[in-house]
């Protein structure tokens, strides 16, 4: 009996406590992230990833214990890294978690510097201590946030930052689960994607020193070329007093090129011309290297480095052009998944997936179904791997509660704003996606053969909803293409919005089991009716099937490599027949963990080319044969 009344008193407490302490937690702000930290001869970063100290809170007490002086009985956590896969007995646990660390700030970074602490990306909410005084929240996994906090910083002693992380499924959450929904009642956990909610800290923690009488708050680059000279303007956002700066570009043979910047108020534009343009492309990923002052050119307030691609990317009529040539994508989804890891940033793993992704001749991916770790896209940059870069908002749906629609709809402009401040300059990302599969309630009605039936009310949500996310990032940059991953047997009309169309297919899998000559007719003829449809063209965003690696079939068999391979030759077949269609994009790279359910053996998606741990089955043989060795057709 007192233990009852004990938990219901914590319970009471902790709403009360989550009311008091919410005026204490501020939220992260998108502007706060645009630039990576950097070490150079101004600034200063510190990377905390390591051994944090680490405990479960099921009762969700750890607040009003007040755990952020200190965890009373923490365990060893690896960060980055997921929770589920490396603790005993927690695979599946979504709940509240405290992550712990301690450190020495620098007493160097003292005089003149603002401290702030970033953190690459909790899942799926999380609140910061320093010290035990509250400092900010975030919501929403895979997009860094940060904070200052120059006012909580100990120096000459031990720092404590604390870390409060959940990932509980909800309705009103992106992603999160959804009552009624295709995925929510058949599989454990209920997610409504069908990817393992992996959860924690799964990116690096960096604490780092910006200057305080005047610092450079945001860069954005845009690049576009005439003929032989090339022009990269740069819009600076700064925070002081300071009113010049340059710009300088320089090339790999040490040529430079600059621009003076003069500010009006907190913000200078400028254009510095290249002549002799380099331009960057999946043959040639030619990178400058720009630099960017405050203050006088020999003494300089503050600095930022980064690198840049000349190139443009847009759509005239049929065809997708970079630089104004057609470009046709051959690529993959993926998933940041690793045994051990989870969803926690390998960058071993990652090196090796850009090698296989030569091996086999791909140039392009998609980031399905979330943003991934910012060294992917540098490593792009630096390789020619031209990206579709993804917010979180998988699994949404238009027929439910409003207020949960409403939330959703704030949620993914949220994402939307952090993506581009944080994404905006890399060459690699040709293309920003708004959402995946966006579901009507009698999804698979529309399939090749059927009718478009959406409630005429779900239909108005849906429209608004997707079409205010497209006219958001595109005024967010005007200068990348804007789409959404269309569902099968979605309404065609939802992707009028889209700059180019990209969709999901997956007759002789889902649908049409085994029956290659009525799901190649239906997904031939599902082509040329959106194309017919909507004039514009079309990037076939996943198809695939999931095959079991070593087992065979002299038959038309599921789960055999032969199965997979017969699939992926008939759907690459059929695109080079349409020249309307830009891409296609297998699904998936490599297999990867799913939440336990009849349709996933192992608890696994099984349609990666290769395995989980990178072993290459039949169908990837295949893809390296048609894309590098034979270069048959476009794909």
């Amino acid at each position: 009996m007192r233990k009852m009344l004990f938990v219901s008193l914590v319970c009471a407490l902790n709403i009360i406590t989550n009311v008091a302490y919410a005026a204490d937690f501020t939220d992260a702000s998108p502007m706060d992230i645009a630039l990576y930290p950097q070490q150079n001869a101004i600034r200063n970063r510190l990377d905390l990833s390591g051994i944090w100290s680490f405990q479960l809170d099921p009762k969700e007490e750890g607040e009003v214990g007040e755990w952020f002086n200190g965890l009373p009985q923490p365990q060893s956590i690896a960060v980055p890294g997921s929770w589920n896969d490396q603790l005993d007995q927690q695979h599946n646990y979504l709940g509240c978690t405290w992550y712990e660390t301690e450190t020495f700030v620098p007493t160097a970074w003292r005089d003149g510097n603002e401290i702030f602490l970033r953190i690459g990306s909790a899942v799926y909410f999380a609140k910061v201590w320093i010290n035990g005084q509250p400092v900010g929240k975030h919501e929403g996994g895979h997009l860094p946030f940060a904070f200052t906090i120059t006012d909580k910083v100990k120096w000459g002693a031990k720092n404590r930052i604390t870390i409060m992380v959940e990932n509980k499924l909800r309705p009103d959450r992106v992603p999160g689960n959804v009552a009624g929904g295709a995925l929510a009642s058949q599989n454990y956990p209920n997610a409504n994607y069908d990817f393992f909610p992996y959860s924690g800290l799964h990116r690096a923690v960096w604490l780092y020193s910006v200057p305080k009488a005047a610092r450079i708050n945001d860069i954005t680059l845009t690049t576009t070329f005439s003929g032989t000279v090339g022009k990269i303007h740069a819009k600076v956002q700064k925070v002081g007093n300071v009113s010049a700066g340059r710009i300088v570009v320089a090339d790999r043979d040490g040529r430079k090129m600059e621009a003076q910047l003069r500010f009006k108020g907190q913000e200078a534009e400028a254009d510095v011309q290249v002549p002799d343009v380099n331009l960057w492309s999946p043959e040639s990923p030619y990178l400058y290297n720009v630099t960017v002052e405050l203050g006088g050119a020999n003494r300089p307030i503050d600095s930022y480095q980064l690198q840049t691609g000349v190139r443009t990317i847009e759509v005239q009529g049929d065809d997708l052009l970079l630089n104004g040539k057609s470009i046709t994508l051959r690529g993959f989804g993926k998933h940041e998944d690793f045994p051990i890891f989870g969803r926690g940033v390998a960058q071993p793993v990652m090196i090796r997936d850009f090698e296989l992704m030569k091996w086999v001749g791909a140039n392009s991916f998609r980031t399905s179904h979330y943003p991934y770790d910012e060294s992917v896209y540098e490593e792009a940059d630096k390789q020619g791997i031209l990206i579709i870069d993804e917010i979180p908002s998988v699994g949404l749906v238009f027929y439910d509660d409003p207020k949960d629609i409403d939330r959703r709809k704030v949620l993914c402009s949220q994402y939307l704003q952090e993506l581009v401040s944080r994404d905006k300059n890399h060459p690699s990302v040709i293309m920003w996606c708004v959402a995946n599969e966006p579901s009507p309630k009698n999804l698979g009605s529309n399939v090749m053969g059927g009718k478009n039936d959406a409630a005429e009310e779900e239909n108005r949500i849906a429209k608004k909803f997707l079409g205010e996310l497209i006219a958001e990032v595109k005024q967010l940059d005007p200068t990348r293409l804007a789409t959404f991953v269309g569902v099968m047997g979605g309404p065609a009309d939802w992707l009028d919005v889209c700059d180019i169309i990209t969709i999901n297919r997956y007759y002789g899998w889902y649908t049409n089991i085994g029956n290659f000559a009525t799901a190649e007719r239906y997904f031939g003829g599902e082509l040329d009716k959106l194309h017919n449809e909507l004039h514009k063209p079309i990037v076939v965003t996943e198809f695939g099937a999931d095959a079991i690696a070593g087992q065979h079939a002299n038959e038309d068999e599921m789960f055999s490599e032969e199965y997979q391979q017969k699939m992926i030759n008939a759907y690459l077949d059929i695109a080079n027949t349409k020249p309307f269609v830009k891409g296609m994009m297998i699904w998936a790279f490599a297999d990867f963990r799913t939440s336990q359910a009849l349709m996933r053996v192992r608890s696994m998606n099984l349609k990666g080319v290769f395995t989980q741990d990178r072993r290459p089955k039949m169908a990837a043989w295949l893809l390296r044969k048609r894309w590098v060795e034979e270069k048959k057709g476009v794909y």
